[in-house]
C-alpha cells in the first residue's frame, strides 16, 4: 500500500519491457498536433484555498507521509529520493515552503493542479511517475487540506535534480501518456465519511495501494485485471506482495483486524513486520507521519474495503518467478467451487 509518488515528474512510472523511447515521442507529437496543447482527461479540480492543516497532516498520513519526497536523513518534503524506472532515473521533488526550491512560490491552486491534475506551473505535464491519476479523485476538501499542511513543511534549501535518462521530447510525450492512460476522474467535493466507502476512496485516492500493488505494461500503464495483485521481484520495480482477498496467494486468510493492525504496526498475523517502502509509509520517514498516526476508523475503513476487491490467484515472488501465473477472479471462485 506504499506507492511511489513524485511531484513534477510523478505516478510510478513503468513497468517490465523493452523501452518505448522511439515510438512514444512521435505518437505525443501525433496527438498534440491533432488535439491541441491543452488535451487533458482529467476533470480540473477546485481551487485549493482556505484549507485547515490540522486536517490535511491526517491526509499526509493516510498518503503514507509522500515518502518519496523525503531523503533517508530528512527532513520531510526535501526530495531527492531517487527514482529508477525502464523510462529514466527521476529524483522526487522538494515540497517544502522553500520559495526558491520548494513550494514557497506555487499558489494554492498551482499545488492542486500539480497533485491531482499532473501539470506544472508553466503548464507542462509531469511523468507518471508521480500518480496524480490516481490523486485525482482526492476530494477538494482533502486536496485544499493537503496544500495548508504542505505550507508548515520547513523550508529546505535542497535544489530539484533534472531526471536523467528520459525520453525523447519528454513534455510531450508525458502529455500523450496522460491522454491515452490517465481516464477521467471527477474528484468529489467532499470525502466519503465512513464505511467501506471510505475505505476505498481512501485506498484508491489518498493511500494509493494500487500503485505498488499493481504490475504494470510496458507503457507504465496498471494492468487492471491484476489490480492489487502483486509485483514480481527481479524487474525495474519493487517487489509487492498480492494484497487482493485470494486465500492461498493473497491475504484472504485474514480478517479485518489483521489488516488493520498491520497498516498501524506494520507487523502480520504471524508476527512478521513489514519491510522496505511499506516500512516507511506505516511508520512514516524522517519524522513525517505514515499510516500509524492515521485515525483508526481510517485503517479499519480500509481494511474493511479489502475484504470486498476480487481474490486473484497470483504468486509473485521476490526472485520475479511467477510459476502459477494468475487466475482472474471468476475462474479463481469457479476452480473453488
Amino acid at each position: 500500500m506504499a506507492a511511489v509518488r513524485v511531484l513534477t515528474h510523478v505516478s510510478r512510472v513503468p513497468r517490465p519491457g523493452a523501452r518505448p523511447s522511439t515510438a512514444v515521442a512521435p505518437i505525443a507529437f501525433a496527438l498534440l498536433v491533432a488535439c491541441g496543447l491543452g488535451c487533458g482527461r482529467t476533470s480540473p479540480p477546485g481551487a485549493a484555498s482556505g484549507g485547515d492543516a490540522a486536517r490535511g497532516a491526517v491526509v499526509f498520513a493516510l498518503a503514507g507521509g509522500c515518502g518519496c519526497h523525503t531523503p533517508d536523513g530528512g527532513p520531510p518534503g526535501a526530495g531527492g529520493t531517487e527514482i529508477p524506472t525502464p523510462f529514466g532515473t527521476f529524483h522526487s521533488t522538494n515540497l517544502t515552503s522553500d520559495r526558491e526550491h520548494g513550494l514557497g512560490a506555487w499558489s494554492d491552486d498551482e499545488i492542486d493542479r500539480a497533485i491531482r491534475r499532473g501539470e506544472l506551473r508553466d503548464g507542462s505535464v509531469e511523468s507518471p511517475v508521480m500518480p496524480y491519476y490516481r490523486y485525482a479523485g482526492m476530494s477538494d476538501h482533502d486536496a485544499r487540506d493537503l496544500v495548508a499542511y504542505l505550507r508548515t513543511l520547513p523550508a529546505s534549501p535542497a535544489a530539484n535534480r533534472p531526471a536523467e535518462g528520459e525520453l525523447p521530447l519528454p513534455r510531450l510525450a508525458y502529455r500523450a501518456w496522460r491522454l491515452l492512460f490517465a481516464g477521467r476522474t471527477t474528484a468529489p467535493a467532499e470525502a466519503p465519511a465512513a464505511g467501506v466507502e471510505r475505505g476505498a476512496y481512501l485506498a484508491r485516492h489518498v493511500a494509493i495501494c494500487g500503485d505498488c500493488h499493481t504490475p504494470r505494461d510496458r507503457f507504465g500503464v496498471s494492468i487492471p485485471a491484476l489490480e492489487h495483485a502483486g509485483v514480481p521481484g527481479g524487474g525495474p520495480l519493487p517487489w509487492a506482495p498480492n494484497v487482493t482477498p485470494d486465500r492461498e496467494t493473497g491475504v484472504g486468510d485474514w480478517d479485518e483486524s489483521d489488516l488493520s493492525n498491520l497498516l498501524e504496526t506494520g507487523f502480520t498475523p504471524e508476527y512478521d513486520n513489514v519491510q522496505g517502502a511499506m516500512a516507511e509509509v506505516v511508520e512514516g520517514k524522517a519524522g513525517a507521519p505514515g499510516y500509524a498516526r492515521a485515525p483508526a476508523s481510517d485503517r479499519a475503513a480500509i481494511a474493511a474495503w479489502m475484504k470486498t476487491i476480487p481474490a486473484i490467484h497470483r504468486v509473485v515472488r521476490k526472485d520475479g518467478a511467477d510459476p502459477a501465473g494468475a487466475t482472474a477472479p471468476a475462474a479463481t471462485e469457479e476452480k473453488r467451487a
